[in-house]
C-alpha cells in the first residue's frame, strides 16, 4: 500500500519568522469561537495587536456573540493574514489555536495591553474606556502556518512566542521609547521602512517594540521589522535603532544632506 504523503513540512527558521511576522503585522482577525446555546462554532472579526511577548489581543464589546462565547468557554481560534491581489489562497496565513484570558482593569497586564492596543488601533480610543469594553489576551496553545501552496507547518507556543529576559523591562521603557521616536527620529523611521521593510510611501511611525523587534505603521499599512538579533536586555535597544539607521543610510546611499537622524 502506498505510504500517503506527509503534507506538513518540518518546522524552520524562515516559517517561525513568517508566522511571527503575520502575528506582528496584523490589524485585524477572523475569530472562531463556540456559541454557548447551541454549541456550534461561531466566526466574527475583531481588531487585533500583539502583548509585548506576541500573544494577540483583542478588544470586545460584552455586546458581541463571541465576547459571550468565550466567556462561556474559552477556547478559540483566531484567523490571522491579508490575502492581497490574486488568489486569496495562494497569500500566506495562520491559524492560532487558543484560551482567551480577560484583562481586568486596573491591572498591570492590562494596562499594558490597553497601550499596546491603542498603538497600535489609535480609533479605539472613541471606545476603549466604555464600560461594555475588555481586553482579552488569547494565550496561544499552538498554530497552523499556511505559507502558500504546499507550505504548511505545525508550531508549537514556543514557536510562536518572545522568550527574553528583556521582555518586562522593555515593556516598562517601550513607551517613552516610542514617543522618543515618534518625535524626533521620523527619519529615522522612513530609513528603516525603506531599506528593512522594503516599504514606500511616508508618514511611518514606530507602533511597537518587543525584544525580537518593532513594528512600524502608515495609515493602515503595518509592517514587522525584525532585529538583526533578539534583545536580551533593554538598554540594547538604543544601540540596535541607531546601528540599524546607520546600515540603511548606507545601504540606500543617503546623502549628507539627507542623513537621518538617530537616537542621540
Amino acid at each position: 500500500m502506498e505510504k500517503t504523503k506527509d503534507v506538513i513540512r518540518p518546522t524552520d527558521a524562515d516559517a517561525i519568522r513568517l508566522a511571527k511576522t503575520l502575528i506582528r503585522s496584523a490589524r485585524y482577525g477572523a475569530i472562531a469561537v463556540l456559541d454557548p446555546e447551541t454549541g456550534a462554532p461561531l466566526a466574527s472579526r475583531v481588531g487585533v495587536a500583539t502583548d509585548t511577548d506576541g500573544s494577540p489581543l483583542i478588544l470586545v464589546s460584552m455586546l458581541s456573540a463571541h465576547t459571550r462565547a468565550i466567556i462561556a468557554d474559552p477556547r478559540c481560534s483566531l484567523l490571522l493574514g491579508e490575502p492581497g491581489k490574486g488568489d486569496p489562497l495562494a497569500h500566506p496565513r495562520i491559524t492560532l489555536v487558543c484560551r482567551a484570558a480577560r484583562l481586568e482593569r486596573g491591572t498591570a497586564a492590562q494596562a499594558r495591553a490597553e497601550r499596546r492596543y491603542l498603538n497600535r488601533n489609535p480609533k479605539a480610543q472613541l471606545y476603549v474606556g466604555l464600560g461594555d469594553f475588555s481586553l482579552f489576551r488569547l494565550e496561544i496553545e499552538r498554530g497552523s502556518l499556511n505559507g502558500g501552496f504546499g507550505k504548511a507547518y505545525n508550531l508549537t507556543a514556543a514557536d510562536l512566542l518572545t522568550d527574553s529576559p528583556a521582555l518586562d523591562a522593555l515593556a516598562e521603557s517601550e513607551q517613552s521609547a516610542l514617543d522618543h521616536m515618534n518625535a524626533d527620529h521620523l527619519d529615522a523611521i522612513s530609513v528603516y521602512a525603506r531599506h528593512f521593510a522594503k516599504a514606500s510611501g511616508e508618514g511611518w511611525r514606530v507602533t511597537g517594540f518587543d525584544a525580537d523587534g518593532m513594528d512600524i505603521a502608515s495609515g493602515d499599512e503595518v509592517r514587522r521589522i525584525f532585529f538583526p538579533q533578539p534583545l536580551s536586555d533593554a538598554g540594547e535597544l538604543r544601540k540596535i535603532l541607531v546601528e540599524m539607521a546607520k546600515a540603511g543610510r548606507a545601504a540606500l546611499r543617503v546623502g549628507p544632506r539627507q542623513e537621518a537622524s538617530v537616537p542621540p
